[in-house]
């Protein structure tokens, strides 16, 4: 058993704060009261083969008893066992499909303390329960996320992280695209996706795109429409005008679909991967607040925006 929860106490496994949205680590912004519960759920892995691990909300304190807040919702079930749901809820979305290039979203789901499956409450902390949903287990598969309000996980299994791209294989991309030169249509520069190990330094040679027509350029100062939206920039290419950001190589190889090159970038936030992976992740929506649903990036949770959520690359080679 092992026990997910913001607790620092000697019983929770995983420690889990607050993501904050667009921040590239958890020194840029402190959470002010996190959402998360100290105790918030518990995922039971067997030890024999198919493995199989299943989640339940809540956990056991160091007096070994579940805790639950005092808010919680809580009851007794028919055959006289009690049953409960944590504060804000640990809410579970299985992929169908498996999390593979063909996947698409589940249906968000409530995990009582029991394990049993219930539909969402109006909103996060209200005190009447869902409706039970007989028909479906809380046994979690490859790309189930799990969300304790505040903190999206993302599951993957043993054999599911096997048949998935590693870190090296992000890396040869990487280089890969780098080795082709791509260029500055107006500068004629070389650009270069830098080093995974420094993302968060703008260099020299970055690539950056209009996230409105998805051209690759240099970083250039001018293309400003207006002073009030200072990130509005005219595409010199195609006249588009929209947002002009610095491209990033995601770098978590858990959250790729497949092992594409990395051709599509996430608007606003400019993180790119592969397009299987980019179309994936915009359209699975994660709850967002106490009754909200929105598409993220994967890699730094941004709130994404525009009509397909991610832009197809347009890269220039080199003229020589």
């Amino acid at each position: 058993m092992f026990q997910v929860g913001r607790s620092t106490e000697s019983p929770i496994d995983f420690v889990v704060t607050d993501t904050i949205s667009g921040s590239q680590n958890n020194d840029e912004a402190q959470i002010t009261q996190s959402t998360i519960s100290r105790f918030a759920c518990r995922i039971v892995c067997d030890r024999n083969e198919p493995y199989t691990a299943r989640i339940f909300a809540a956990g056991f304190d160091s007096s070994k008893n579940i805790f639950l807040g005092e808010k919680a919702a809580k009851w007794k079930n028919p055959d006289g066992h009690m049953d409960g749901l944590t504060t804000n809820g640990v809410l579970v979305m299985h992929p169908r499909g498996g999390f593979t290039e063909e996947s698409q979203p589940g249906v968000w789901r409530e995990i009582s303390v029991c394990g049993d499956v219930y539909t969402l409450r109006e909103t996060r902390s209200a005190q009447q329960r869902g409706k039970l949903v007989e028909s479906e287990t809380n046994i979690l598969q490859d790309g189930s996320l799990i969300d304790l309000c505040g903190a999206t996980l993302l599951w993957r299994t043993a054999d599911g992280l096997f048949h998935a791209p590693t870190q090296k294989h992000i890396e040869a991309l990487r280089q890969e695209i780098n080795a082709a030169r791509p260029q500055c249509p107006v500068g004629l520069n070389t650009l270069a996706f830098p080093s995974i190990n420094r993302k968060e330094v703008v260099e020299e040679k970055q690539p950056w795109a209009y996230l409105s027509c998805g051209h690759v350029h240099g970083y250039h100062n001018w293309g400003h429409r207006s002073d009030t939206e200072a990130n509005e920039r005219e595409c010199p290419m195609c006249r588009t005008v929209g947002p002009y950001v610095p491209l990033w190589l995601g770098c978590e190889a858990g959250f790729y679909v497949d092992a594409g090159p990395p051709t599509h970038a996430f608007t606003p936030c400019g993180h790119v991967c592969s397009e299987k992976s980019a179309k994936y992740w915009s359209q699975i929506p994660l709850p967002h607040g106490t009754h909200a649903f929105h598409a993220a990036c994967p890699f730094c949770a941004t709130q994404l925006v525009g009509e397909q959520n991610c832009i197809k690359l347009i890269f220039q080679g080199p003229v020589d």
